[in-house]
């Protein structure tokens, strides 16, 4: 086969993909090594716009510790971790929110403005999108009562509003959004942006949930990568141990996401070019997905 009908089997091999998906919305995560990587940076940003190109909706939540983290050192802030949580008190919440909306989400937004396609830096203040309470953390103990213990304003989310989103994909635009969330009350949270992918896959209806990770996906006690999981199979993988550490979380937030009105999760390698077309346009895809 020549090299240019190879090009062309690829593309054959698209469309019915491109058909499914136009005119639904999917719903990424965009963090790891992918944020880093100049390279990949551009790739992740060019298959974004030709989903918008043909059709398809997408909605980019990105995350940032890496960032915040450099921030917090420069300014003498000291850091701490329980359970995978940022402790977050009011000095950290102002950097949170300044190294996510103010940079972070610029430079993203930036990114694809440079290639002709608009897009809009959001956070979950806008246009009421994201509306969230403080997330409160009970770690369960042997022969003792919990332990409570206290996040400061790590928030989870409470509500969902998608009209922002919605105005904004009608005139054109991508909706680039940052992890960060206010209560009725006008305090600011620091969210997870996984579980905000989540949450918004829900509220939307999306036909996918995409979680870009730093591993190929889910992985079984052999190395190998699982391709398609049942909610049942990763229930199972967890209580066994096959899914654990950082990747439960995630998984969770998967199947909450699948539970609801997401037709399939998937967590893909976001340190391989052109992850999210492979993913969705192809039939061997890549990263394992989470199905009902």
């Amino acid at each position: 086969m020549t090299t240019e009908s190879a090009k062309a089997k690829i593309l054959l091999e698209a469309l019915p993909y491109i058909r499914e998906f136009a005119g639904r919305h999917v719903v990424i995560k965009y963090g790891g090594h992918a944020m880093i990587d100049e390279t990949l940076k551009h790739s992740f940003v060019l298959n974004v716009i030709l989903l918008r190109y043909v059709g398809v909706f997408p909605v980019i939540v990105h995350g940032g510790g890496p960032q915040i983290g450099k921030m917090l050192e420069a300014l003498n802030i000291d850091t701490q971790f329980r359970e995978g949580y940022r402790i977050t008190d009011d000095a950290t919440m102002d950097v949170v929110e300044m190294v996510l909306v103010g940079q972070v989400n610029k430079s993203i937004v930036n990114l694809f403005n440079q290639h002709g396609v608009p897009a809009v830096g959001l956070s979950g203040k806008d246009g009421e999108l994201i509306k969230a309470r403080k997330l409160e953390l009970a770690i369960s103990k042997k022969d003792a009562p919990p332990e409570i213990i206290d996040l400061g304003k790590v928030g989870r989310v409470d509500h969902v509003n998608t009209q922002v989103v919605k105005s904004l994909e009608e005139d054109g635009f991508i909706p680039v959004i940052a992890p960060v969330g206010v209560d009725d009350k006008g305090e600011t949270y620091n969210i997870n942006a996984d579980y905000v992918a989540s949450a918004l896959a829900e509220a939307l209806g999306a036909k996918r949930l995409i979680l870009l990770t730093d591993v190929p996906g889910i992985m079984d006690q052999a190395g190998n990568l699982l391709s398609t999981l049942t909610g049942d199979d990763a229930l199972e993988a967890m209580e066994q141990g096959v899914i654990k550490g950082g990747m439960i979380p995630k998984v969770k937030c998967c199947l909450e996401a699948v539970h609801q009105a997401v037709e399939k999760a998937q967590i893909i390698d976001g340190r391989m070019e052109n992850s999210l077309l492979l993913e969705l346009f192809t039939t061997a895809g890549v990263g394992t997905e989470i199905v009902r």
